[in-house]
């Protein structure tokens, strides 16, 4: 019962910016820690932003300064805006949670792609 679906990827241009979202069902959103993992062909998949249940951050090295991770627990929302993008971001995006109680059960979105051109 428990889902997560993001949206908001797409193309954009060097520099452009992006916003994607992921709205989550099934679990009690605030007590929940939420991220946003990426994955590169070829490449493994990395965390690129979390946001806890009390808002504390934390950013991947490559995209510190360029995106914000922020969350609506009104809505059941966990945002990732993107700016400044380079051809790097280019990935597939995926929102992800794990139920703290069985930390070793995750949850994960259906991936959004992103893809930034020169």
């Amino acid at each position: 019962q428990v889902q997560l679906q993001a949206c908001g990827g797409g193309l954009v241009q060097a520099g452009g910016s992006l916003n994607l979202s992921c709205a989550a069902s099934g679990i009690t959103f605030g007590a929940y820690r939420m991220a946003w993992y990426r994955q590169a062909p070829g490449k493994q998949r990395e965390l690129v932003a979390a946001i806890s249940s009390g808002s504390n951050t934390n950013y991947a090295d490559s995209v510190e300064g360029r995106v914000t991770v922020s969350r609506d627990n009104a809505k059941n929302t966990v945002d990732l805006q993107m700016n400044s993008l380079k051809p790097e971001d280019t990935a597939v995006y995926y929102c992800q949670t794990y139920d703290y109680t069985r930390p070793w059960i995750e949850y994960w979105g259906q991936g959004t792609q992103v893809t930034v051109s020169s």
